[in-house]
């Protein structure tokens, strides 16, 4: 179902307007917001962009919110290690912050989620609240759901379900090339690609499958090696970060001519990679594309134009958004208020009205299939100067790619 734009200009203008006539109960506070992901490593450009992001639109959201209150981001460095980002944890609740963010990694977010559980338990009165903006393993919000944790973006099965329901229309796609990192998202990735295969597409065989190192792998010719032998027509891959940009590299060095479907080739350093070579040949899923016109546009093109960047971790937009709406209808920045608050919240955001489902926190919104292309009249959004975008090709709405959950919420 095509979404319409023309009203995202107010949508996102009403969302950052301060609402008048309310009483504040917190108007003019400070809500610090620890951002606990990798600022070195192979994967630190993709965390530079993200804390740029999230600074950025704690920016907006500060000209005025519905809460009244003003947002603070207090980055923080896990190196994508979960040992790491439970130090971090600890330091950011020692300065006082109550509400933590981070994306990059399942592993790492299984590890906050059992430590915040833990913190809440022991210490009654300084909850803390987990908003994951990117960790996308199912599991999150089945058997490790938390009341403490709410998930803004579609996790992995969501974004399976809208990528097959239009990969099953492509008659072209005959065998199909499974490489992904070798970590929950990863073999999850490949598992919801294969249970929605036999679904959908049964004739479709799996020509390869490949698990390899999360953030490790420098050369991936040998991988793409194995995919040119084994004829394969179509990779499907959920890798991101260098090890989507390397795997591209080594595809386009080799001359390998198939088509990626991902999750993640938005992500810094990719577009670049992928340049005029792979025009008509990947495409992705995600709850946004490069050319969402209205405000979005704007925010984009004013994003670029002070840090030369992209903003494509558009759940930096649904994390404020959520927060400043729940604390107005809580009038209140307590955690355990605001996290009742947020449960259940329907609110505008960049991308259309979505929903914080009650039964698992888990966030529904539309999803948006786009593919790589020289930019045009319409799609002109340059991703990374490249003079290419990600234009839509397809837009489903949030009941299409909604998938059943088993969470039983334990609440206080």
């Amino acid at each position: 179902m095509k979404i319409s734009y023309k009203w995202l200009g107010m949508v996102v203008t009403a969302s950052l307007a301060m609402t008048t006539g309310l009483a504040h109960a917190q108007k003019g506070e400070t809500v610090k917001v620890a951002w606990i992901d990798p600022l070195s490593g192979l994967m630190a450009p993709v965390g530079q962009n993200q804390v740029k992001s999230f600074q950025f639109i704690a920016e907006q959201f500060n000209k005025g919110n519905a809460a009244g209150v003003k947002f603070e981001v207090v980055p923080i460095d896990n190196k994508l290690s979960p040992a790491e980002s439970l130090n971090a944890l600890k330091s950011a609740i020692d300065q006082g912050v109550r509400y933590v963010t981070q994306g990059n990694g399942s592993s790492v977010a299984l590890a906050l989620i059992d430590a915040i559980n833990k913190h809440n338990e022991r210490n009654p009165g300084k909850e803390v609240v987990y908003l994951n903006h990117s960790a996308v393993d199912p599991d999150l919000t089945n058997s490790k759901c938390s009341y403490w944790h709410f998930r803004l973006d579609a996790d992995t099965s969501m974004k399976m379900e809208a990528l097959t329901t239009f990969m099953k229309d492509q008659k072209d796609i005959q065998k199909v090339y499974l490489i992904n990192q070798n970590y929950s998202h990863g073999q999850q990735v490949a598992k919801y690609f294969k249970d929605a295969l036999a679904r959908k597409r049964p004739d479709v065989q799996v020509a390869g499958e490949d698990l390899h190192p999360l953030a490790q792998v420098r050369d991936f010719a040998p991988y793409v090696a194995k995919i040119k032998a084994s004829g394969a027509d179509t990779v499907v891959t959920g890798n991101w970060g260098s090890d989507l940009t390397l795997l591209v590299k080594a595809a386009n060095d080799a001359g390998l001519n198939v088509k990626f479907y991902t999750y993640y080739a938005g992500v810094t350093g990719t577009p670049t990679a992928l340049g005029a070579a792979a025009a008509g040949r990947v495409f992705q899923v995600a709850y946004a594309t490069s050319n969402m016109g209205g405000a979005t546009a704007k925010l984009m093109a004013d994003f670029k134009t002070k840090f030369n960047d992209d903003w494509y971790t558009g759940s930096s937009y649904h994390l404020f958004a959520l927060l400043s709406d729940a604390m107005a209808k809580a009038k209140s920045t307590d955690p355990v208020k605001v996290a009742a608050a947020m449960e259940g919240l329907k609110f505008k955001s960049f991308n259309g009205e979505v929903e914080m489902r009650k039964t698992d926190h888990q966030l529904q919104q539309p999803l948006f299939i786009s593919v790589w292309q020289k930019t045009d009249a319409k799609n002109n959004y340059s991703v990374e100067n490249t003079g290419y975008t990600f234009a839509e090709v397809k837009a489903y709405d949030a009941y299409v790619s909604s998938t059943p959950t088993s969470c039983q919420m334990k609440r206080p």
